[in-house]
């Protein structure tokens, strides 16, 4: 298989909505702000996108249009998770179809499988879609976590080809790297320990800040990429705050009112999230100024 480059920054999506609805036109808007500002990659539906609240005909219609408005200037790695094996699979093979170039899956929540179903269940995906396929490891909100032992098993199957790791972390990485050899493709899942994930071989980064803040995160991942590490440090100091204050409140509604601040979307949530709070609104106003963002 050959896969597409996927090194750099990738921005976890989020859904604008308006009036309750999917709200088509500003998300095709972000998009197109995502790839200006020189990201490498797009990641529709994932967590920071609500995919947990979003029905099955809107999600298949956001990695369409993600995909549709991309036009291959990047790649597309579409979310597609799920606790329920077959519906994964149907979630893929959907991505599969409409042109992504790999799939974002979660491990199963909520049923809390043992590493032996967690194993089975990314190779049943392998088994059933041809379509490169990404591991998302996020045990802070799944309550599912998986070993190094059991990514070194999945990396020897064809169509797993990389993790997402949001534990934040660091020892992982290297073992990680170690283990699964060296075409595993590593990306955090964890802004603020980005430069160190990339200090230890990572490849990149899944990143809820990009949303916000597209050229600057991309700058940020470019000076990593190429080992300079003293101007990533510079970078990073711009936009710490900024990573931490995204999740000043439940995600994505930090982000959301970040964007609607820049009037590029409505700062709606559908519950259970709620609309980002007062209170922080704002500590995350600064953290966009110190980033850059605001003039």
């Amino acid at each position: 298989m050959t896969l597409p480059l996927f090194r750099g920054v990738f921005p976890a999506l989020i859904t604008p909505f308006r009036d309750g609805q999917l709200d088509e036109k500003a998300f095709v808007a972000l998009v197109e702000r995502q790839i200006a500002g020189g990201v490498h990659g797009l990641v529709p539906v994932g967590t920071t996108g609500e995919t947990a609240t979003l029905s099955h005909d809107e999600h298949r219609r956001v990695v369409e249009l993600c995909v549709q408005t991309a036009r291959g200037r990047v790649p597309v790695i579409a979310g597609a998770g799920s606790n329920s094996t077959h519906e994964a699979i149907e979630l893929v093979g959907h991505a599969k179809a409409v042109g992504a170039d790999a799939a974002l899956v979660v491990t199963p929540y909520y049923n809390r499988p043992s590493q032996e179903g967690i194993y089975r269940h990314y190779a049943a995906i392998n088994d059933a879609v041809q379509l490169p396929v990404i591991v998302y490891n996020v045990p802070s909100r799944t309550s599912s976590d998986v070993t190094n032992e059991t990514l070194e098993r999945l990396s020897r199957l064809p169509n797993i080809v990389g993790i997402k790791d949001a534990t934040g972390d660091m020892t992982r990485t290297s073992f990680q790297r170690l283990m699964c050899g060296p075409d595993w493709v590593m990306l955090s899942g964890d802004d603020p320990t980005g430069l160190g994930y990339m200090a230890h071989g990572g490849h990149g980064c899944i990143s809820v800040t990009a949303n916000v803040a597209p050229k600057a995160c991309a700058d940020f991942y470019n000076a990593c990429l190429q080992g300079d590490f003293d101007a990533a440090r510079a970078r990073q100091d711009k936009l710490v705050r900024l990573h931490k204050a995204l999740f000043l409140d439940s995600s994505p509604s930090p982000t959301k009112f970040a964007l609607a601040h820049l009037g590029l979307c409505t700062d709606e949530v559908r519950l259970p999230i709620a609309p980002c709070s007062d209170a922080v609104k704002p500590a995350i106003l600064e953290a966009m100024a110190e980033a850059g963002v605001l003039e």
